[in-house]
């Protein structure tokens, strides 16, 4: 019998007629009144690759929970896609899509009162919206990604979306003709699925199924396999099981469990959103998790994946050498995971990976082996200093110098930064400051790819550094800083910085400074004023009024 308010009280009482009069009409029959009513949040759309594949999802899915004794009612919720905003206005909107997803999930679900929840996601935002919106209801639920895409391919060489980005920059620097710019831009992305890197859209899928709330192997798979299909079907039937158990995401997604996820995050190489949406997902859930937590568990995890961006390898590489389940064991045998946690299927971690290797397979260097890693410590650093008074985001891989001190070269959006690169007036030495693009500022906190991908195409990914108040993809690496806060618009420091001033970024320190005086930033603060909203009505408005800091996951409620 079902668990929750609606499906108990429409089979009691003559008042209840018109809400089964309504039922009828979309395919209720007598019997199917006594059964739980879920939804299914679908995310299609043809706007994006990511999400191509999840109309056919959906309906595999409502076909599985009807034979498991559901009742499932499927809904429409909204994508941006990134890799297609990135770099233009639109792409203030994609952050705020995650809040509008959480939102519209939630709405449906407390409206009709359902009794469970199957989120279909693909694109970035997707996830961390759906999971957002999973913990503020607290109703069984199970996540369904829509699959990772297969790499393009090009002289022998794996291409993902974000080698169309750095392309620009090659053709920018004479390296390549618009004839080979033009091939890159045809085979970058061959089908339906989401960006094929450990980007942002496969760290938080690999990050939910190391919560516990998606099924074992289902964050790595091919968007365009028959694995994913069977895979979500198997989520329906999970979800028929979870309804029938009362089983809860309060229950699964515990402060263990996100340590977990954290620890997964580090050991694949994962996005810098990671840092953001799971602080955002742990608000929602009322866990107590802080952007320090990052830093602690990452002085304890080696990364082991050696993938795209700044790696050699993609989603798919690693689901052939064993999946998250192959980390998450490995992370488990030396102590570093929970394995009492417990997960969507009903069991626990240790249990759901009772029988997977913890050593990767010989023959492979997708997955390094515990004492040869990719790197001993996590590459997501936690920075500080008199640039990040509430704390900055760090991608430390894949960079020859973990330290810079240069001369700033200030711009106040990340067009005129574009321009500027663009424009060939960067130079090695050079930290390049974008300010104003972040929660508030921008607002929505901009990805900042087609900026490092292009310093990363003129060959000064070595020797640039770049801070911002802004994101970056999960396809940027370098010596790049992200999330710092508190921002311009909010009155931080990196507000007060000038041209020429001198910046350090020091990974090994954690440490991001201005070399200034306190009694020169105050002098600067007190002639310093906060600029007018650049958005005075719409969803983009409201958004600035309400969102925190990135701190606290950039959350707006």
């Amino acid at each position: 019998m079902p668990n929750n308010y609606r499906s108990k009280i429409i089979t009691e009482g003559v008042e209840r007629v018109p809400n089964r009069a309504m039922l009828r009409a979309v395919g209720f029959g007598d019997d199917d009144f006594k059964k739980p009513i879920v939804g299914v949040a679908n995310g299609y759309s043809n706007i994006t690759p990511c999400n191509l594949s999840l109309g056919t999802l959906a309906e595999d899915v409502m076909a599985t929970a009807r034979e498991a004794g559901l009742m499932p009612q499927v809904f429409g919720t909204i994508t941006i896609s990134d890799g297609i905003s990135m770099g233009t206005e639109g792409m203030k909107y994609s952050l705020i899509s995650r809040e509008v997803i959480a939102d519209s999930i939630e709405t449906v679900c407390q409206g009709q009162q359902l009794d469970g929840l199957l989120a279909i996601g693909g694109c970035d935002k997707n996830m961390p919206g759906a999971m957002i919106a999973i913990a503020r209801l607290d109703i069984p639920s199970v996540f369904v990604y829509g699959g990772t895409i297969k790499a393009g391919h090009l002289d022998g060489k794996d291409l993902t979306v974000v080698s169309a980005f750095e392309a620009v920059g090659e053709f920018i620097a004479g390296k390549i003709d618009e004839k080979q710019l033009c091939a890159v831009e045809k085979k970058a992305c061959p089908g339906a699925g989401s960006c094929g890197g450990m980007y942002t859209a496969n760290t938080m899928s690999s990050a939910i199924e190391a919560l516990g709330m998606s099924l074992p192997y289902s964050s790595t798979m091919a968007a365009e396999d028959a694995e994913k299909r069977e895979s979500a079907r198997e989520s329906a039937r999970v979800l028929a099981k979870a309804v029938e158990n009362k089983l809860l995401p309060s229950r699964i997604m515990t402060r263990k469990a996100f340590e977990n996820a954290i620890a997964v995050v580090m050991a694949t190489g994962g996005s810098t959103n990671a840092v953001l949406h799971l602080l955002a997902i742990a608000h929602s859930m009322k866990v107590d998790l802080k952007i320090e937590d990052f830093e602690t568990i990452r002085a304890k995890v080696p990364v082991l994946c050696d993938l795209k961006p700044s790696g050699k390898y993609v989603a798919t590489d690693l689901h052939k050498a064993g999946g998250v389940p192959l980390i998450m064991r490995m992370l488990l045998d030396r102590g570093i995971l929970h394995g009492d946690c417990l997960t969507i299927t009903g069991r626990t971690v240790a249990e759901n990976l009772a029988n997977v290797s913890g050593e990767p397979a010989a023959g492979q260097d997708v997955v390094r082996p515990w004492d040869a890693p990719l790197y001993a410590e996590g590459h997501l650093a936690i920075l500080g200093g008199n640039l990040a008074e509430e704390n900055a985001v760090a991608k430390i891989t894949g960079i020859k110098s973990r330290k810079i001190t240069g001369a700033a070269k200030v711009y106040d959006s990340e067009e005129e930064a574009m321009a500027a690169i663009v424009g060939r007036k960067i130079t090695a030495g050079d930290v390049v400051v974008i300010r104003y693009e972040g929660p508030k500022g921008g607002p929505g906190m901009r990805e900042m790819l087609a900026p490092t991908s292009a310093i990363i195409g003129l060959g000064l990914g070595d020797s640039v550094g770049l801070i911002t108040d802004g994101r970056f993809s999960g396809g940027t690496y370098g010596m790049v800083v992200g999330h710092v806060a508190p921002e311009a618009a909010a009155g931080g420091n990196i507000a007060l910085v000038r041209d020429g001033d001198l910046i350090t970024i020091d990974a090994d320190e954690r440490l991001l400074k201005v070399h200034l005086t306190d009694d020169e930033l105050a002098a600067r603060r007190a002639a310093w004023t906060p600029p007018a909203p650049r958005f005075t009505r719409g969803v983009i408005a409201k958004y600035a009024k309400l969102v925190s800091s990135a701190k606290y996951g950039a959350v707006t409620d």
